[in-house]
């Protein structure tokens, strides 16, 4: 039944777009424009629609006046990304040889604020920086490199938080990132952030070219940054009025114009979305006990106010169930933890996705066997997730989504808890606290979807041995080249599962083996970290192989343990370094009951949050054909 009602909801949805017959129904709370209201008078074939944006909630400060020279100033240039040890000396070179009685501070004299913290956070990097430049009496900040996803808005922060005691900034990047630049200090209340752009990627350049390009390119654009006023057009670019009624129609026009509109406004991922009609977004909120206005979430990283009516707005763009509501609004709140998005500006493109358990899983018929990413179902919530981080959170693709080949589609998925019972091992909302029929919804992130494996032994050990194997090689960055611990969601089927289970009673268990088991050898490590750093180049700078060798050796834990059996090797013993670390690795029982699947998908934190029914979701379902929920509960 619950499959034949989303079909028939799907059917007479597309029914009404392909022939126009969705009709406008508003009450005294939704004006339409007079252009539209002669439209929908006539009769004519189209939708009106409304905003799914939410509100900016943090006020523009007032910026201080530019300087009127450099001349005798204290100017601090700081930072430390994308080859900042060799462009930095070289400005503070420049600073003084042009401006004999300028006095230039680098970075081990004042510090870095690091990212500006949302509002209502508390950061002590960025308040010891802000007493720093105060007790220093800087009056000009130089912040750089910005070269990457992750190390832009790092970099940026520091001219936020001088910008926010009076003290004009400028920040250097890279040409592709001086969008997120801008957009990081506009979400953060400076509304106009003065970059000097580097013509390519710092990390390509060598020594002597990106000597000469800082000289040539760079320098110019500092002391104009710095110097010339900030004009009306500068402050006023980019910030957008926050009035009027949220349910105010936005649009009027055929589906196609619809699309066109929401495509060129950046409200859509560039796929078909369903209209958002006042109609629609008000039959999502009969699924909620929010109020229609009242707020979920303020998420970063554009700091909006996200409420009942926004989640609505771009679950129906998402063609998503009425009844998905509670789900959708879980997940909103779940794209605000720090552990989940901290990555997601970055240019290796970690991919959002999410997963559900309870029993309002196997209500809805979120799918959770073979194919369940493809399922209808779950393809509609993880478009929302798509949607959400846009309109929502404020990334965009070019501007705060870094990848640098792109990013997958969202997906969404649920555990097999009815698996985990016949396996014995407890799902993962209940191994993180919930009980076994509350609803959950997580959301984490993958760098990699993974190449699953098919294990072709009852050997519990020696699936561990495989898994381990594949942990070793599976991190975050190819080869391992970046951090040497990183997170990591483990799909498995049941029948891989069952058979571990008969060494390992839980999760638990298994993961104290993983950790014994998954280590790499140092030498691997080393050439991996030395030469493929994803924060830049090693090559003929202050460390030699040799040097970094024994840095590691030092700082990752290395031991001299018994040859891996992977390993193709004489040597009985050598020196090698953990990969996993206790409580960054999950495991979820899920997808192809009848098949022998593992995936390894490491990639960023989680952030789960328990989903609230509305007190009247018994009666909402059974009015919709759905059996009750209890009938899916779990003991």
């Amino acid at each position: 039944m619950k499959r034949l009602t989303a079909f028939i909801y799907i059917l007479l949805l597309l029914t009404d777009i392909v022939y126009g017959q969705e009709r406008i129904i508003c009450d005294e709370t939704c004006e339409i424009g007079s252009e539209n209201k002669s439209a929908a008078t006539k009769g004519d074939a189209g939708f009106a629609v409304v905003s799914p944006v939410g509100r900016g909630t943090v006020e523009p400060i007032t910026q201080a006046p530019r300087l009127s020279t450099l001349s005798g100033k204290t100017i601090a240039v700081v930072g430390v990304s994308f080859m900042s040890r060799v462009t930095h000396p070289e400005i503070k070179r420049l600073i003084e040889t042009n401006y004999p009685d300028a006095h230039v501070l680098l970075l081990d004299e004042v510090g870095t604020a690091g990212p500006y913290p949302a509002p209502g956070i508390t950061r002590r990097a960025k308040d010891e920086f802000q007493q720093r430049l105060r007790d220093l009496h800087v009056e000009a900040v130089i912040s750089g490199n910005g070269g990457c996803g992750l190390c832009t808005p790092k970099e940026t922060g520091s001219c936020i938080a001088a910008e926010y005691i009076g003290i004009p900034s400028v920040i250097i990047t890279a040409p592709s990132f001086t969008a997120q630049a801008r957009y990081t200090a506009l979400n953060n209340g400076v509304p106009v952030l003065r970059v000097a752009e580097y013509p390519t990627a710092f990390a390509l350049d060598d020594e002597a070219t990106l000597i000469r390009n800082t000289r040539e390119v760079l320098w110019p654009q500092i002391v104009d940054a710095l110097t010339k006023p900030i004009t009306t057009d500068e402050r006023n670019q980019g910030l957008a009025a926050n009035h009027g009624d949220l349910r105010d129609d936005i649009f009027f026009g055929t589906i196609d114009e619809v699309n066109a509109y929401f495509n060129e406004m950046k409200w859509s991922d560039g796929l078909p979305i369903v209209p958002p009609t006042f109609e629609k977004v008000n039959e999502m909120l009969r699924f909620t006990d929010y109020r229609w206005d009242e707020t979920v979430a303020t998420l970063p990283i554009a700091h909006r106010n996200t409420t009942a009516w926004h989640v609505a707005v771009n679950g129906v763009m998402a063609g998503c169930n009425p009844e998905y509501m509670p789900i959708l609004i879980a997940l909103t709140k779940a794209l605000g933890g720090p552990d989940f998005r901290r990555t997601l500006a970055s240019t290796h493109a970690w991919m959002p996705y999410c997963w559900l358990n309870g029993p309002v899983a196997r209500q809805l018929g979120i799918d959770c066997g073979q194919g369940e990413i493809n399922e209808a179902a779950n393809m509609a919530i993880g478009r929302f997730m798509n949607l959400a981080l846009m309109n929502l959170c404020g990334y965009y693709v070019k501007q705060d989504r870094m990848g640098t080949f792109g990013y997958p589609m969202s997906w969404c998925m649920a555990e097999d808890e009815e698996a985990c019972k016949r396996v014995g091992w407890q799902p993962y909302h209940v191994r993180t606290g919930y009980d076994i029929n509350d609803n959950t919804i997580t959301a984490a992130s993958a760098l990699l979807w993974g190449n699953n494996m098919a294990p072709s032994t009852t050997d519990a050990e020696k699936i561990m041995e495989l898994l381990a194997w594949d942990i070793s090689e599976r991190c975050q960055f190819a080869l391992g080249s970046g951090k040497q611990f990183t997170f990591r969601t483990i799909l498995m089927t049941e029948p891989v599962a069952k058979t571990l289970s008969t060494v390992y009673h839980s999760t638990t268990d298994l993961e104290r083996d993983l950790i014994d088991s998954s280590r790499r050898p140092l030498r691997e490590r080393v050439f991996a970290n030395y030469y493929a750093n994803p924060g830049g180049a090693k090559d003929g700078g202050e460390h030699n192989i040799r040097q970094y060798t024994g840095y590691l050796r030092r700082t990752e834990g290395a031991e001299t343990t018994a040859t891996p059996e992977w390993y193709d090797t004489p040597e009985e013993y050598i020196e090698t370094v953990p990969t996993m670390q206790q409580g960054m690795t999950q495991f979820l029982i899920t997808g192809d009951s009848s098949r022998n699947k593992l995936q390894t998908m490491p990639g960023g934190g989680y952030s789960t949050i328990k989903i609230e029914l509305p007190r009247n979701w018994d009666t909402l379902m059974k009015n919709l054909g759905y059996r009750p929920l209890n009938e899916f509960y779990l003991d």
